[in-house]
């Protein structure tokens, strides 16, 4: 064999086939259907988001109840009791008496959630506890002078 030119009808190389590659195709429809389940797995095994549900006016601060234990991180800010809440819900405010005298509370949408924001016209301390209850999540925030 000198070359791969026709000698007696046969090449020394193969004729190319003709039929079109039909693995490739195989190989690409496999893996999208494999992913598109993948999703879907995941979308029915992921948890409900965190939901802000209520929230309970007491007389030394809130009760606020969530479907699931919210990811949470409290400060106090000169006097101010700031806690970033990892849930969705609605903005809402309202006002309690601590002492006699008013504390007014509101409850904000940011990028990463909701804001609890507590304010008055003196210094605020205090401390929160969550604890599950019923099924639900209930947060505990009580305020002091």
């Amino acid at each position: 064999m000198h070359g791969s030119e026709y000698k007696d009808g046969q090449h020394s190389t193969p004729e190319e086939d003709p039929r079109p590659k039909q693995w490739p195709r195989v190989l690409g429809s496999l893996a999208i259907v494999a992913m598109m389940v993948g999703m879907m797995i995941g979308r029915l095994t992921a948890p409900d988001p965190t939901q802000l549900q209520q929230i309970d006016v007491q007389p030394h601060g809130l009760v606020v109840w969530f479907n699931n234990e919210p990811t949470l991180h409290g400060e106090w800010v000169d006097g101010t009791l700031r806690m970033m809440l990892a849930a969705k819900g609605q903005p809402q405010n309202g006002q309690l008496k601590l002492n006699g005298k008013d504390v007014n509370w509101r409850v904000s949408q940011m990028d990463a959630g909701l804001m609890l924001t507590f304010v008055a016209a003196r210094a605020l301390k205090g401390d929160w506890a969550g604890t599950p209850q019923d099924g639900r999540w209930r947060l505990q925030v009580n305020l002091q002078e």
